[in-house]
């Protein structure tokens, strides 16, 4: 029997046979039947809950492609630094957080970004030590690639002068040898390793908060990444069964495995796409470089601002062994690149992989390899990449919040940067996501950047490169389909079509009515309904 119906709507399906659908059945968690109002009406039983949707837009339900759940869920209890709009403001919130909890407690927080503060500097020990000299503080940018600490946390982690960088990190000193309290890379994980990690009540609370959050700005799935270093593989993992056990568990969650893990993960014969279908394992996470706000994204050609070219975090040697030994057991790999240099090395560590797994006719993982970011690319690397079975997993809300970082940093190579329409045109496959919290995990502001390349409030005039803008269509695709295919779950996700799974979400205007008339309103659009697994888990 129908358990839900959906009626008087305008369903955009993503399916061709259903293209003037204005309703849908859902039964036992799945998409039972789509047609018209009075097609789907015959379906309904007495016991049927019937909504009336008075012609608003249904969408499938979004999947974010890339974002830091378990950091991120975290971070919600951490200082929120996203909205500080100079130094002395992050410093003013810093030191209201430090009369608020006990002398010697550390002081977690996230999200600042120095280019958009109109001195446009990077924070040092001493400008935490004026406002926190009593606790231990690490603050991390928005990018996660850098963060900065006070003497406090220096001390407790014992980085001197003398302190050597460790592999594939960086200790920023000044001229007398000193360090500055700046960390990038790996590096930053001195101090993590001595800050106490939260419990596991502690993470799963965190966690459970979250799906609520992400139900109401429409996102039904996320694909979780590790972050640099892997600690948060085990503790996530963890939570999400628990949660999974407790029948808790409100997102699709695409699990990454780090890729410090992936010789115990072979040996365990774990495969992507195991698990059920609220949680899977994933990818397995590496890195080939850094990131561009960081200056450690590895170019082509240096910076404009610092006269080098960044760094590759991992050999390529080394990747390329990692990426045989993952495909051959059946694991795809996601391996961040940011850098145009980067992106050229990965594109040449793919062919020469995946050309001799096709002429050994080798078992293959069952979701494609992945890159993530693929901020910077030149143009005869993107034609290189249509012809791999490879997909560019990318976060269009990072563009425009990047111009002024990107056009200081590379001047006129940023039209190398975020070319989603020569990308699109040239057949590469893309995924859509936001990277949370490195931005906000709202779909609609990386449906807005996608289509406008704008900030929300419209700069610069006409958009940034507009040549590379999406349609609403193409982006909306990005966060369902692109999504469901770069984890090889097209089966059972990414359109709103009869033995799909139920997710579903319905919006409060039609963003794609809204490319031609007014777009900079696609950002204002609220998720007024949405449908997780059949059941109606938020509406407002």
């Amino acid at each position: 029997m129908t358990d839900l119906c959906l009626i008087n709507g305008r369903l955009h399906t993503q399916d061709a046979r259903f293209p003037d659908a204005t309703a849908v059945a859902v039964q036992g968690g799945r998409i039972r039947a789509v047609g018209n109002d009075d097609e789907i009406r015959a379906l309904a039983g007495p016991s049927v809950q019937e909504i009336d949707l008075e012609g608003q837009l249904v969408l499938p339900g979004l999947t974010d492609a890339h974002v830091h759940y378990y950091d991120w869920s975290l971070g919600l209890r951490r200082l929120p630094l996203a909205e500080a709009d100079s130094l002395a403001d992050l410093q003013r919130r810093l030191a209201r957080r430090a009369r608020e909890i006990p002398r010697g407690q550390w002081i977690l927080g996230q999200g600042w970004n120095e280019s958009r503060w109109p001195e446009a500097c990077m924070p040092t020990r001493a400008d935490l030590d004026d406002v926190a000299p009593d606790h231990p503080v690490i603050l991390w940018r928005n990018d996660l690639h850098l963060a900065v600490v006070n003497s406090l946390a220096l001390q407790r982690t014992g980085i001197t002068a003398d302190t050597a960088d460790p592999p594939e990190g960086v200790i920023s000193r000044n001229e007398s040898g000193r360090p500055t309290g700046v960390l990038r890379e790996l590096a930053i994980n001195l101090v993590t390793d001595v800050i106490p990690p939260p419990t596991e009540k502690e993470t799963v609370d965190a966690m459970r908060e979250g799906f609520g959050i992400l139900h109401r700005l429409g996102v039904t799935g996320v694909h979780d990444y590790r972050i640099m270093g892997g600690a948060d593989g085990p503790p996530a993992f963890r939570a999400y069964q628990r949660l999974q056990a407790a029948d808790e568990l409100a997102l699709r969650m695409w699990m990454h495995i780090p890729g410090e893990r992936l010789d115990e993960a072979i040996a365990l014969g774990l495969r992507t796409g195991m698990g059920d279908d609220c949680l899977r394992v994933g990818h397995v996470k590496l890195f080939s470089d850094g990131g561009q706000g960081a200056r450690t994204a590895w170019m082509l050609e240096p910076y404009e601002d610092t006269g080098e070219c960044g760094m590759p975090l991992t050999p390529m040697d080394e990747i390329a062994g990692a990426v045989e030994r993952a495909d051959r057991a059946g694991l795809a790999v996601a391996i961040h690149a940011i850098g145009d240099r980067a992106n050229r090395e990965l594109i040449g560590v793919f062919e020469r992989i995946l050309g001799s797994r096709r002429k050994a006719e080798t078992t293959s993982p069952i979701a494609p390899h992945r890159i993530e970011h693929v901020q910077m690319i030149r143009p005869d690397d993107v034609t290189r990449l249509a012809e791999l079975d490879v997909v560019a997993s990318v976060q269009p809300i990072h563009c425009p919040d990047d111009i002024p970082m990107v056009e200081k940093s590379v001047g006129s190579r940023g039209r190398f940067a975020y070319p989603f329409r020569d990308m699109q045109g040239a057949g590469v496959s893309m995924a859509f996501g936001s990277d949370c919290p490195v931005a906000s995990p709202n779909p609609m502001f990386g449906i807005h950047a996608a289509v406008t390349r704008q900030t929300r409030d419209g700069a610069p005039p006409g958009g940034w490169y507009p040549e590379q803008r999406l349609t609403v269509a193409d982006a909306v695709w990005g966060f369902t389909m692109g999504t469901a295919l770069v984890s090889g779950q097209e089966g059972r996700l990414g359109s709103i079509t009869p033995g799909k799974l139920a997710d579903l979400i319905v919006l409060d205007r039609d963003i794609l009515a809204l490319e031609e008339t007014a777009p900079m309103e696609i950002a204002q659009t609220q998720v007024v309904m949405t449908v997780f697994d059949g059941r109606v888990v938020h509406e407002g």
